[in-house]
C-alpha cells in the first residue's frame, strides 16, 4: 500500500504533455468532421436559395470570435472539460451544470443524425428500399457495437478519414473539371446575396454552423499539450479556419457542378448526385461507402459517449431516480446505451434539418456562454485590460456573442419549444438533486477532469 503526502495530494490532477500545434489542428480537424459538410449540403442550399457558399462565409467569420474565445481562455485558464468547464469557472456551477445539460441534448440528436443520414444513403443504393428501414437498421447494429464495445473503432476511423479526404478531393478535382459553366460569375453568383437578401443566408448559416462543431475539442486537450498557453489557442483557431475553407471550397465547387440546385433529386442525400455529376457512378459508389462506413462509426462513437455521460450521471447521483436505480443495480453503461438506442428510435419520426437544429441550439447556447465567460473571467475577474486586452477580453468576445445569439435566432421554431422543455427538465432535475445532495452538481460530458487548476500569470 503507498501513501501520498498532502502537497501531491493536493496538486491538481495533470495528464502528459505530448501534443503539439500539428496535432491539435489535426484533432480539430477530426472532430468536425470530413464528410459534415455533405450532410447539410442540401437542406442549407434549399434554405439559401442557392447561396451556400455565402453561408459558409458567414459562418466561418462568426465561428471565428467564437473560437478566439476558447482560445483566450485556453491560455489563461488552462483546464480540461471546455465549455462546461469555462462557464463553470465564469458564472458559477448551476449556470455550468445547465449549459452542460443543453449540450447534453447534442449529444442525444447527433447519433440521430447519423441514422438518419445512413438511411438516406441505403436508399440511394437500394431505391427499393424505404429510408426508414436503413435508419432502424443502422440504430440496431450501432446498438450492439455501443453495447458490446468496439476497440477498432478508433482504427477505422483513422481508415475512414483518409479515405473520406481523398473522395472529397476528388470531387473537387473533378467537380472544376466537368462544371458545365466554369466562369468567374459561375463562382461569384453563389458567393453574393440573392434575391431573398441576407436572412436567408443567416438561417443557413444557422444549420451549417452544425459543420464547425467540435473544434472546441481542442480546448479539452489542454493538459496534454506542450505549451499550451500559445499552441491551443492557435489551435483552435486555425482548425476552425482551416475546416471553413474546406467547407467553402465544397459548397463552391457543388454550386459549379450543379448550378440549378433545384434539379437535385433528393436535396437530403445530395452528396450522391453532386458526386456522380462530377465523377459518375464510380465517384458516386465509392463515396456511398466510405460514407456510410463513416456514419457507422461516427454514430457508434457518439453513441458510446452520450452512454458513459449518462452512465457516470447515474453514478453522481445526477439522474433521476429510475435511472440511477438501474445504475446502481448493473453497474455498466449498458443500460445507458439501450437507453440512448430507445431514444434514438425518434429518428424515425424527425427529419435531417431537425435533428441539425436541435444539436445546434444546444451548440450555439454553449458558444454564446464562452462569449460571456471570457468576458467575466478574464476582463473582470483576471482584469486583463491592458495592452490589447480590451479588444481581445471585451470587444470580440461581445461581437462573437452577439453574432452567435443572431444564428441562435435563425433556428426553427419547434427547435426553441423542445429546447426549452429540456432546459426546464435540466432545472427541474438541478434543484431537486441539489436539495438532496446539499450542495451543488458536477455535469461531466468529456471523461476529463475538471478541477480547480492554476491560472498563472501570462504574457501574450
Amino acid at each position: 500500500m503507498t501513501t501520498t503526502s498532502a502537497p501531491e495530494r493536493d496538486r491538481p490532477r495533470t495528464l502528459k504533455r505530448e501534443l503539439g500545434l500539428p496535432a491539435l489542428i489535426a484533432y480539430g480537424l477530426t472532430s468536425m468532421g470530413v464528410l459534415s459538410v455533405v450532410s447539410v449540403y442540401g437542406p442549407a442550399t434549399k434554405i439559401s436559395d442557392g447561396h451556400l457558399p455565402a453561408a459558409y462565409v458567414a459562418t466561418i467569420v462568426i465561428m471565428l470570435f467564437t473560437a478566439h474565445s476558447y482560445g483566450r481562455m485556453a491560455a489563461h485558464v488552462p483546464i480540461t472539460g471546455g465549455a462546461y468547464a469555462y462557464v463553470t469557472r465564469g458564472f458559477g456551477p448551476a449556470t455550468g451544470f445547465l449549459t452542460g445539460w443543453v449540450m447534453l441534448l447534442d449529444y442525444l440528436f447527433l447519433p440521430m443524425v447519423n441514422f438518419l443520414l445512413f438511411g438516406l444513403y441505403f436508399n440511394s443504393l437500394f431505391t427499393s428500399v424505404p429510408s426508414w428501414v436503413g435508419t432502424l437498421l443502422c440504430i440496431l447494429v450501432v446498438a450492439v457495437f455501443s453495447i458490446i464495445g468496439v476497440n477498432w473503432i478508433k482504427r477505422m476511423n483513422s481508415v475512414v478519414i483518409v479515405a473520406s479526404v481523398l473522395v472529397i478531393l476528388a470531387f473537387l478535382v473533378l467537380a472544376v473539371m466537368n462544371a458545365p459553366k466554369l466562369s468567374l460569375e459561375a463562382v461569384a453568383r453563389p458567393l453574393s446575396i440573392g434575391d431573398g437578401g441576407i436572412l436567408p443566408i443567416l438561417a443557413a448559416a444557422a444549420i451549417v454552423a452544425f459543420a464547425f462543431l467540435g473544434f472546441d475539442g481542442v480546448s479539452t486537450l489542454a493538459e496534454e499539450t506542450k505549451d499550451p498557453r500559445r499552441k491551443v489557442p492557435k489551435g483552435i483557431v486555425l482548425a476552425t479556419l482551416f475546416a471553413g475553407l474546406g467547407y467553402l471550397a465544397f459548397a463552391i465547387a457543388g454550386s459549379l457542378i450543379a448550378p440549378d440546385w433545384t434539379k437535385l433529386q433528393n436535396l437530403d442525400a445530395a452528396g450522391t448526385e453532386l458526386m456522380q455529376h462530377a465523377g459518375g457512378d464510380v465517384l458516386m459508389v465509392t463515396f456511398v461507402i466510405v460514407n456510410t462506413a463513416g456514419i457507422v462509426l461516427c454514430g457508434t462513437a457518439a453513441q458510446m459517449s452520450v452512454s458513459r455521460v449518462l452512465f457516470a450521471m447515474g453514478r453522481d447521483g445526477i439522474l433521476p431516480p429510475v435511472l440511477a436505480r438501474l445504475h446502481r443495480r448493473f453497474r455498466t453503461p449498458y443500460v445507458a446505451a439501450l437507453v440512448v438506442s430507445v431514444v434514438a428510435l425518434v429518428a424515425l419520426f424527425i427529419t435531417l434539418d431537425q435533428a441539425v437544429y436541435m444539436i445546434n441550439f444546444g451548440a450555439l447556447i454553449a458558444f454564446a456562454m464562452v462569449n460571456l465567460s471570457t468576458i467575466q473571467v478574464l476582463f473582470f475577474d483576471m482584469k486583463l485590460r491592458r495592452g490589447w486586452g480590451l479588444v481581445r477580453h471585451l470587444i470580440l468576445p461581445i461581437v462573437g456573442f452577439v453574432s452567435i445569439a443572431w444564428l441562435w435566432t435563425s433556428l426553427a421554431p419547434f427547435t426553441y419549444a423542445l429546447g426549452c422543455v429540456w432546459l426546464a427538465i435540466g432545472v427541474v432535475i438541478y434543484l431537486v438533486r441539489r436539495k438532496r445532495q446539499g450542495g451543488p452538481l458536477a455535469l461531466q460530458l468529456d471523461d476529463a477532469s475538471t478541477e480547480a487548476m492554476p491560472t498563472l500569470p501570462y504574457q501574450d
